[in-house]
C-alpha cells in the first residue's frame, strides 16, 4: 500500500524564530503563526516564524516541533495560518532559537482549524488544546507508524551476473504475484520462498536484480467486527415521506433536521438511506453516536449495507495503533463513513467531500466534554455541516430541550416524525412499581427487586427471553457507614465532598475496596466505625450487587449472565464481546448502567427492568427531569424489538413524578412541552443561553475571595441584557482538595452572551484555566 499523502517525508527543516535584529538571518519567503499545544488564548498574540527558502511547503494545520519560548524538550504546536507580511515587531520578543519541522508532518484540512478557532472563541478556550483535541494523541506521537522495505523486479535484468538457485526461486516467486501485489515486503516475500533468512534477498538487491523503496504505514493489530447482513426493508409510509423530505436537501446546501422517532420506528435504516444517496457519487459522511457501546451494532449495519465502502471507526476505546490506523484511513481518502463517538466530528475529511453528518441519540449528554475545551459534539457538527454547506440530521426517540426549542420555537430546523414502530415490532407495556409498597412489605428494608419485577424475569426466562436490567450505578454499595442507629457516620472521600462506593474484586467474593468515582483514590474498607466502633455496613446497590443477586438467585449458568459498564469494558474488545454475545442469545440476562439504554437492537429481549428510576431526578440540577425522562423512555425502549409480547417494570420511589409517569406512557410532547414552559418561566436554557463560570482552589476561604471578585469584575462590564446569578459553592464543593464556587450567567441570544464573554475576555477577566473552569452551554451544574 502507497504511504498515505498525510505523511510527506522530507529532510528537518528549521525555521529562526522571529529575531528583533533584522528579522531573520536568512531570506524569509512567508511568515508562519503557530500555536503550541499548551494553553494560549485565542486573544493573545499569536507567536510567529518566518519560512526561509529551502522550506518544504507550508499549510495551515500542520503539526510541527519546537522550543518557542526556551527548553530543551521539543514541544509540539500546530500551524494557524500562513502569511506573505511580517508581523508587527512590538509584539513578539527577541529570540534566536529555532524551530524544527517534524520529519513526518501530520496536518489537519484547514477547515478543521477554522473551526478550532470557531470553537476557541465560542467555548472560551486556548486555541493550542482545541488543536490538540482535533488531533489524537496516538496521530501526533505516531503511534504504530512503521517503516518497511518493498522489493521488486529491475529492468531491464542485469546481464553477466550468476544468481544461485535459491536466488533464482526468489525471482520467480516475484514474477508470478499479481501485479497489484508488487512491490512485495521482504517478510512476505521469505515466506512465499519458503526462505530461513533474507540473504538471498539482500544479494539479489546488491547486484541489482531487485529495486527498494521505503514506505510507512501505520499497522495495528485488529479485532473481527460482526457484520449484518440483514436485507434492507421497506420503507414504512412515515419513513418515505420523512426520507423523500431530506433527499432534496443533500444537494442544496446546509439544512438541518430534527428526526424525532419513537424507539424502534426505524431511524437506523433512515440514516443508511440517506448516507448511501451522499456517499454514492465519491462524498464522505460521519455518523456520531454518544456511547462507544452503540458503535458494533451500528458499525456491523453500516458494513452489511455497504460491502463495497470503507468504513473507519473512531473512539476511545481503541488501542493507540488502532485510533491512528483508523484517523490515518480518513485522512488518505479511503474511509467513506466515519463512525465514532464525539471526537469522530474531527475527522480530517477535506470540506468538499463532506456530503451529510448523521447525530444519532443526539440528546445524550455524552456528547459534552466536562474537560478544556468544553465543546458540545452535537452543535460542533451543526457548526462544521454550516461550514460544509451539507446536511446534518439530529435523531432521538427523546430529543434534547434545545434541538426541540430550535424545531418547534425557533424554527431553524425542520422536524421530522416518526410515530409508529416499524412493521414487525411491538409496543412493550410498561408498569410502574411504587418501591414504598415494596419497602414496608420488606419491614423497612430497601429490596433491589420488587416482587412485579421477580415475578416478570421467571416468565421471560421460562418463554426463552432476554433481559435487560438498569441501574445507574456502579460498584456493589454507594454507601459505606455506621450499623448503630444512633451513630450518623458515614465513609466520605478525604478528597472531595463525596461518599465512598464499595466495589467488590469479584462478583461473589467478599473481598472488595472503596472507591471516590470523583477523584478515583481508593482504600481498604474499615472494620469499624472510627466514632463508635461499631461494625460497619454497606448500604444501597450497584451494578456489582445487582449481578451478584441474580447470581445467586436465577438458576442460570454464569456465562448466560453479564454486567457492562465501564468497569467491565475497559478495552474495545470487552466491549465487541459482550455485545455480540447478547445479540447472538448466549447472553440471557444483561444489567449495566446507562451503556445499555441507548441503541440496542435485540429481536430476543422481552424484559426490560429499571431497578432505580430515581438516580437522577433528585439532583440540584434543572435538567433532572428531562434526564429521567429520556433515561427511563429510552431502555424501555429496548424491549419489543420482536414479535412477541414485551414488558418494562420501572421501580421508584417516585411514582408521581410527571417524568417517570410520562415515560411510561410515550408522551414526549406533553413533557416538552411542559418542561419548556417551567424554563420559560424560570429563565433557564434553551430559552436563554448560559454559561457557568467554576472557580477553583486548594483552600475554601481563598476560593470564596477569588469567586466574589469575579462576580464583581463582571458586573462592572455587564450590560443589562446579562444575568448575573451570585457566587457560591456548589454542589460537589471539594474535589480533588480543590474547593470549587460556582456562579452563572444568562442573556436571551447568543450573540450577546458571546459580546459579554469577548469583553471579559479582553479585560483578562476570565481565563479558561487550571483555576477557572468556564462552561458555555452547560449540561451540568454539580
Amino acid at each position: 500500500m502507497n504511504p498515505p499523502t498525510h505523511y510527506p517525508r522530507s529532510c528537518t527543516d528549521e525555521v529562526n524564530f522571529l529575531s528583533m535584529a533584522g528579522l531573520f538571518d536568512e531570506p524569509t519567503r512567508s511568515y508562519v503563526q503557530f500555536s503550541g499545544e499548551r494553553a494560549v488564548d485565542r486573544d493573545s498574540p499569536r507567536l510567529t516564524f518566518g519560512g526561509p527558502l529551502n522550506l518544504s511547503p507550508i499549510a495551515g494545520g500542520q503539526l510541527w516541533r519546537g522550543p518557542p519560548g526556551g527548553g530543551d524538550a521539543p514541544p509540539a504546536g500546530s500551524v494557524l495560518a500562513k502569511r506573505e507580511n511580517p508581523p508587527d515587531l512590538g509584539k513578539n520578543k527577541e529570540t534566536k532559537q529555532v524551530f524544527s519541522k517534524s520529519a513526518e508532518t501530520v496536518s489537519l484540512p484547514f477547515d478543521l482549524v477554522n473551526l478550532a478557532a470557531w470553537i476557541s472563541a465560542y467555548y472560551c478556550a486556548p486555541i493550542g488544546p482545541t488543536l490538540s483535541t482535533m488531533l489524537p494523541g496516538p496521530v501526533r506521537k505516531g503511534t504504530g507508524l512503521k517503516t518497511k522495505t518493498l522489493v521488486d523486479l529491475t529492468t531491464p535484468t542485469p546481464v553477466g551476473i550468476e544468481v544461485t538457485k535459491k536466488q533464482q526461486h526468489v525471482l520467480h516467486c516475484i514474477a508470478d504475484l499479481p501485479q497489484n501485489n508488487r512491490p512485495v515486503g521482504i517478510a512476505q516475500l521469505m515466506k512465499i520462498a519458503d526462505l530461513g533468512s533474507r540473504g538471498p534477498i539482500d544479494r539479489l538487491c546488491d547486484h541489482g536484480f531487485l529495486s527498494t523503496q521505503q514506505v510507512t504505514n501505520v499497522e495495528a493489530a485488529w479485532f473481527k467486527h460482526t457484520i449484518d447482513n440483514k436485507e434492507a426493508p421497506t420503507l414504512t409510509e412515515d419513513q418515505n415521506k420523512v426520507f423523500e423530505a431530506i433527499l432534496p436537501t443533500l444537494t442544496a446546501g446546509y439544512s438541518c433536521h430534527l428526526l424525532h422517532g419513537v424507539t424502534g420506528s426505524g431511524k437506523t435504516e433512515l440514516y443508511i438511506r440517506l448516507i448511501e444517496q451522499a456517499i454514492n457519487g465519491g462524498g464522505k459522511a460521519i455518523v456520531l453516536v454518544p456511547e462507544i457501546s452503540l458503535t458494533p451494532q451500528t458499525a456491523a449495519r453500516l458494513m452489511g449495507r455497504f460491502p463495497k465502502k470503507q468504513v473507519a471507526i473512531l473512539h476511545s476505546a481503541l488501542t493507540k495503533a488502532q485510533r491512528h490506523q483508523q484517523w490515518a484511513m480518513v485522512a488518505s481518502g479511503e474511509a467513506d463513513i466515519i463512525l465514532g463517538a464525539r471526537s469522530a466530528i474531527f475527522a480530517p475529511v477535506p470540506i468538499e467531500e463532506l456530503k451529510i453528518i448523521i447525530v444519532d441519540e443526539e440528546h445524550d449528554h455524552s456528547y459534552k466534554q466536562d474537560q478544556t475545551p468544553r465543546y458540545h459534539g452535537r452543535d460542533v457538527a451543526i457548526r462544521r455541516a454550516f461550514t460544509a454547506k451539507c446536511p446534518i440530521v439530529l435523531g432521538s426517540a427523546t430529543p434534547s430541550m434545545e434541538s426541540w426549542w430550535n424545531a418547534t420555537r425557533r424554527e431553524i430546523s425542520t422536524l421530522h416524525t416518526l410515530p409508529k414502530r416499524a412493521p414487525g415490532l411491538t409496543s412493550p407495556t410498561i408498569e410502574i412499581v411504587d418501591m414504598r409498597i415494596a419497602r414496608a412489605a420488606a419491614k423497612g428494608v430497601m429490596p433491589v427487586f420488587s416482587r412485579e419485577l421477580e415475578s416478570e424475569m421467571q416468565r421471560a426466562l421460562a418463554s426463552d427471553g432476554q433481559i435487560l436490567l438498569l441501574l445507574n450505578r456502579r460498584g456493589f454499595a454507594p454507601w459505606i457507614a455506621c450499623s448503630s442507629r444512633g451513630c450518623d457516620w458515614m465513609m466520605r472521600c478525604e478528597h472531595c465532598e463525596s461518599s465512598m462506593v464499595y466495589h467488590r474484586k469479584k462478583p461473589l467474593e467478599e473481598v472488595g475496596f472503596v472507591r471516590c468515582h470523583h477523584c478515583a483514590k481508593e482504600q481498604r474498607v474499615p472494620k469499624s466505625c472510627p466514632d463508635c466502633s461499631k461494625p460497619v455496613i454497606r448500604l444501597g446497590a450497584g451494578t456489582q450487587r445487582l449481578e451478584a443477586i441474580i447470581r445467586e438467585t436465577i438458576p442460570l449458568p454464569n456465562d448466560q449472565i453479564a454486567r457492562l459498564d465501564t468497569d467491565t469494558a475497559r478495552k474495545s474488545s470487552e466491549l465487541h464481546a459482550i455485545l455480540d454475545r447478547f445479540t447472538r442469545g448466549e447472553i440471557r440476562v444483561l444489567l449495566g448502567t446507562q451503556m445499555i439504554a441507548k441503541g440496542l437492537d435485540v429481536a430476543g429481549v422481552t424484559l426490560v427492568g429499571v431497578i432505580d428510576a430515581d438516580t437522577a431526578i433528585d439532583l440540584p440540577d434543572f435538567r433532572a427531569s428531562e434526564r429521567t425522562y429520556q433515561l427511563v423512555a429510552q431502555v424501555c425502549g429496548r424491549c419489543g424489538r420482536g414479535s412477541g409480547n414485551a414488558k418494562a417494570i420501572v421501580q421508584t420511589y417516585n411514582p408521581l413524578a410527571p417524568a417517570i409517569v410520562l415515560a411510561s406512557q410515550n408522551k414526549y410532547e406533553e413533557f416538552a412541552n411542559r418542561e419548556l414552559k417551567l424554563r420559560q418561566e424560570t429563565g433557564l436554557p434553551p430559552t436563554t443561553r448560559m454559561v457557568r463560570f467554576v472557580v477553583r482552589d486548594d483552600a475554601f476561604e481563598i476560593t470564596a475571595g477569588r469567586a466574589d471578585a469575579l462576580e464583581e469584575r463582571l458586573l462592572s462590564i455587564a450590560p443589562p441584557a446579562i444575568q448575573l446569578t451570585s457566587a457560591a459553592p456548589c454542589v460537589l464543593t471539594r474535589i480533588a482538595d480543590r474547593y470549587r464556587f460556582d456562579l452563572t450567567a444568562s442573556a436571551t441570544t447568543a450573540r450577546e452572551l458571546q459580546q459579554f464573554l469577548a469583553d471579559a475576555r479582553a479585560k483578562q477577566y476570565i481565563s479558561n484555566n487550571r483555576d477557572l473552569a468556564i462552561d458555555v452551554d452547560p449540561v451540568s451544574m454539580l
